[in-house]
């Protein structure tokens, strides 16, 4: 329950980057300078709070296992994205990614309750940007702005879908926790390094930009050594 309270975050952060598309649009520069931020906040989440548990059951059968799982899946995902073409294609897409995000985040709770909140953090600014790009495409297809925001607002309900799967996750045993956690940290480092920083490097850039990644991976990492 505490994990679906707290997609909440993430599924508000969807609809409010919908809303804001539908109705101005963002310089590239600011859009590159978060996304950055995006990114240094997801990679602190996944460095400082999914590794040392995969690393602490030292299981390398089950490392081996739930990361080219995870691996593949999300280069699944990218090769349906790039088959596939049109809004249906495009929300299936998004459907899934949203989708893995949510079981992610519930797998991070099942790792902890403050690697759970720390990956919500993170998260809730990935999706953020998830609503306003998709808000963008949907409006080359659909001119109606109620219509996009209702559609983006019902692809953000499977976030607390994917957290509600990966519940069960904690009855199962150290070894296989592990694996699954191990999946959810593939799936974290494809989305910063193969999503957010391409994403990103699509627009200007600039010394201040790039700096905008540290700046969030410094600041994830501060607020874990105050939280203790």
């Amino acid at each position: 329950m505490q994990a679906l309270i707290y997609t909440l975050a993430p599924v508000t952060a969807v609809i409010l980057g919908a809303v804001v598309a539908t109705r101005t649009t963002l310089k590239p520069g600011m859009v590159s300078a978060l996304q950055h931020l995006a990114a240094g906040v997801v990679f602190a989440a996944a460095a400082t709070e999914i590794l040392p548990q995969v690393k602490h059951e030292a299981s390398p059968a089950a490392t081996l296992i739930g990361g080219a799982a995870g691996v593949a899946t999300m280069l699944a995902l990218k090769g349906f994205e790039t088959r596939f073409k049109g809004p249906l294609a495009l929300l299936a897409a998004v459907g899934i990614d949203i989708l893995v995000d949510g079981v992610v985040l519930g797998l991070a709770f099942v790792a902890g309750e403050r690697a759970g909140f720390l990956l919500t953090i993170a998260l809730t600014l990935e999706v953020l940007f998830l609503g306003l790009s998709l808000t963008g495409e949907l409006a080359e297809a659909y001119r109606s702005r109620l219509r996009i925001v209702a559609i983006v607002a019902a692809l953000a309900l499977l976030l607390p879908i994917g957290a509600l799967a990966a519940i069960p996750v904690a009855t199962l045993s150290p070894v296989m926790i592990a694996g699954f956690l191990s999946f959810g940290l593939m799936a974290l480092l494809y989305l910063v390094t193969e999503e957010l920083l391409v994403e990103a490097h699509e627009k200007p850039d600039s010394p201040l930009i790039s700096a905008m990644f540290f700046i969030g991976f410094l600041a994830l990492l501060t607020l874990e050594e105050i939280m203790g």
